[in-house]
């Protein structure tokens, strides 16, 4: 059973996807802090001064027994446009992907030079007006 295991873990695809989730990972920190540090200050300022981080709705006050409870709709702010520029960011980096990686279609057909039908790539004779293809 370890030697399966050994053999699960080291193949290409999960050591390829563990380097993608701790990319991902670290991504993920770059932006929320691109979101948290730089982004939202400016339009917090825009806006009058708000600080979206601190933005809630208090639905009982700290006592002495118990601790506040407060919907904090400005961290699920931050975070929504946090989820937004790593979605876009990931929409480029999947779009350049396949720009580059696009595969050439061989091509099957051919049109015969005497009767224009469409005839297979490897024909040496046309189906339909039998002349030789061949040269």
């Amino acid at each position: 059973m370890l030697k399966e295991f050994k053999e699960f873990a080291m193949r290409g695809n999960v050591v390829d996807m563990a380097v993608g989730i701790i990319i991902g990972t670290s991504f993920g920190k770059i932006i929320s802090s691109l979101v948290n540090d730089i982004i939202m200050p400016p339009i917090g300022f825009l806006l009058g001064k708000v600080d979206f981080s601190n933005l809630s709705i208090t639905l009982h006050q700290k006592t002495v027994d118990s601790a506040a409870v407060a919907i904090n709709y400005g961290l699920f702010i931050n975070t929504v446009i946090d989820f937004v520029i790593v979605a876009f960011a990931m929409f480029l980096v999947i779009k350049q992907i396949n720009r580059f990686v696009k595969t050439k279609e061989v091509p099957t057909k051919k049109d015969c030079p005497y009767c224009c039908s469409s005839i297979s790539i490897k024909a040496v004779k046309c189906p339909d007006c039998t002349s030789n293809l061949s040269t």
